[in-house]
């Protein structure tokens, strides 16, 4: 079964997870600190990680910045903080989910089985175009035989898009196809990664442009225009 790298201070909440997961069938590690979480994911790394942004010795937002430099593991964010600045930064460093305290454990249960469903690997090597490629496996895509360099949320968001050539996605849809609720609040988070990927597949070619904006709709890829 998935196991769950709980990062917590406090005792009670911790529990409360922890009674939750197991009864769902995961297991799981409990830890207090951000430091102790980066060690522990180096050496016995966790399936996913539900991580407290007010740790007592380094931030969330700043253990996930520092996990993000070696692992691609799914993180859920705890937090008391509701403003939707700390939603949007929550998911642009690389988190996958971001869920206000106070919470209902079940809910943070569904939530951690949901991220674990999307992330599951498709078929590899699958051929979207004759531009493009996608190895699910190294979380890789190679537009015009050269691999793109992509965070794990970019990956998933040009592989969504690249999957139904000419279908417009609304930036909801494109929350959901990288595991974040489309209620978290990211909704404009999706546009700075679309002007990211843009941006590495220009490296590549410039005067491509295979990504669409359909203004007040959302994105689509078209392969007339790669």
């Amino acid at each position: 079964m998935p196991h769950i790298l709980i990062v917590e201070d406090e005792a009670a909440i911790a529990d409360t997870l922890i009674f939750a997961l197991q009864g769902e069938g995961f297991t799981t590690t409990w830890l207090s600190l951000g430091a102790m979480a980066l060690e522990h994911q180096r050496q016995t790394p966790a399936d996913l990680i539900i991580l407290d942004i007010g740790l007592p010795d380094i931030s969330g937002f700043e253990t996930c910045r520092q996990l993000r430099r070696f692992s691609e593991v799914p993180v859920l964010f705890l937090s008391a903080r509701d403003a939707e600045i700390d939603r949007v930064v929550g998911l642009e460093i690389g988190a996958d989910d971001y869920v206000v305290k106070p919470f209902s454990p079940r809910e943070v249960a569904a939530r951690v089985r949901a991220i674990l469903k999307r992330m599951a690997p498709r078929p590899v090597n699958e051929p979207v175009s004759t531009l493009f490629r996608i190895d699910p496996e190294r979380v890789q895509i190679s537009y015009r035989g050269q691999p793109l360099s992509l965070t794990r949320h970019e990956f998933r968001l040009l592989q969504c898009l690249l999957e139904q050539p000419e279908r417009v996605f609304s930036r909801e849809q494109l929350l959901d196809a990288l595991g974040v609720a489309a209620d978290a609040g990211y909704e404009r988070s999706i546009d700075s990664h679309i002007k990211s990927v843009r941006a590495k597949l220009r490296l590549v070619r410039a005067d491509a442009e295979p990504i669409q904006t359909h203004r007040g709709l959302g994105y689509s890829y078209s392969p007339g225009h790669s």
